[in-house]
């Protein structure tokens, strides 16, 4: 059994190594249905069980790969023949579908299969204070604490970028996101990262969606206030292989069946389907008690519309620097209060955006552009770092 157990494991290994389908059901001579997804195995598993064994005739292999990748790949001609695309960031199924890569199965272009939101996690033996809103996450306290993914990696980390940005606009909402720079202890490549960091006790407090902790026996998660809903869906797309294979999985997932599949512990996701949720409203997260379903302000086409933009001004203002300005935060929090007007100066210097929305979406979208705005972000900071010279002068 163990030596079994160890070929399973070299097994799988190489399969991620060399970016291969990983997770097969049903016989070999089947028709073979192919899904790309940024979820990982443990999340996708169970509805994967329970359409096989509705359909055995129909074989599946899965790739996990983040979202941003998939796209990229799909925008390119989906030269592997993937059928399916099912992932958590709305924007990105906009994105390929203004690309024309979607396959319209007669009732539009993909379909809402789930709801998230978006929030923090911590360990359970955490026995200290923790963020209670968004703003909460700016405060010194929490500086060196927080880790998140890098949007560019992970499409619940755009999410995010997207629902501070809607909420508060784009000057404020970058205000918000270059502040919160000073208190990360990290920029993980992966959501999955995250989480096992705070597990791990490598930082005490991870940014991420509400499923990925809520399925952890020992994170806690708090929801963000304001709630920002956003749906999380599945499409079909152009170039597969097996188109009817691919509706019969959409029609189950969005099936009373497939949708209490989305309730089940190691799940734990929001249903779509009004009905189901309203049938187990027993059986639901007691956080989900304050979300409210019948206003959904998080906009998709507006992310999509600027889903390479704002990527690459967080890795230009955020990612590329980030130690430096962590460090700028750093010394500012420790001036005197006394110095408030120069301190004012510079924390305008170190939450200021200076590219409006109409000049970041008029923008060539090649590496010139995020070089120069890499520029601009450094000029600040240097600005800000001459500054807090001064002031730390004995």
């Amino acid at each position: 059994m163990l030596q079994a157990r160890l070929i399973r494991d070299r097994i799988s290994r190489l399969c991620a190594i060399l970016g291969g389908l990983i997770l097969l059901h049903g016989p070999s001579s089947a028709e073979e249905l192919r899904i790309i997804t940024s979820y990982q195995e443990e999340v996708v598993e169970p509805m994967l069980e329970a359409f096989g064994r509705q359909h055995p005739d129909i074989r599946i292999r899965v790739l996990n790969k983040n979202t941003n990748a998939a796209v990229t790949e799909m925008l390119a001609g989906n030269e592997r023949r993937f059928d399916l695309f099912w992932a958590s960031a709305p924007e990105a199924f906009v994105v390929l579908d203004e690309g024309k890569r979607l396959l319209d199965l007669s009732d539009g272009p993909y379909a809402d299969f789930a709801w998230s939101a978006l929030g923090w996690s911590w360990h359970v033996s955490r026995d200290r204070p923790v963020p209670q809103d968004w703003d909460d996450l700016l405060d010194p306290a929490f500086a060196g604490e927080i880790a998140m993914s890098h949007p560019m990696r992970s499409g619940t980390m755009h999410s995010l970028l997207e629902t501070i940005l809607q909420q508060r606009g784009w000057q404020e909402g970058w205000a918000w996101i270059l502040e919160l720079a000073g208190q990360l202890n990290t920029i993980s490549a992966r959501s999955f990262g995250v989480l096992e960091g705070v597990e791990e006790g490598e930082f005490g407090i991870g940014l991420t969606i509400d499923f990925l902790a809520l399925t952890r026996d020992n994170l806690e998660f708090r929801y963000g206030t304001p709630i920002t809903l956003i749906p999380a869906r599945i499409a079909a797309l152009q170039g597969g292989m097996e188109p009817e294979a691919a509706s019969l999985f959409i029609t189950f997932v969005l099936s009373e069946k497939g949708q209490r599949i989305l309730l089940r512990p190691d799940v734990h996701r929001i249903p779509a389907h009004a009905g189901v949720r309203e049938e187990a409203s027993s059986l639901l997260d007691p956080g989900w008690a304050a979300l409210d379903f019948t206003q959904v302000p998080y906009d998709p086409k507006l992310a999509a519309n600027r889903y390479w933009q704002v990527n690459q001004l967080f890795e230009a203002f955020v990612a590329r620097d980030l130690l430096l300005r962590r460090d700028l935060w750093r010394r500012l929090n420790r001036l005197a209060a006394s110095q408030a007007a120069e301190t004012d100066k510079i924390r305008r210097l170190l939450t200021w955006m200076p590219l409006t929305e109409d000049q970041v979406r008029a923008a060539d979208s090649d590496q010139a552009t995020v070089l120069e705005w890499a520029a601009r972000s450094y000029s600040l900071l240097n600005e800000a770092d001459a500054l807090i010279r001064v002031l730390e002068q004995p």
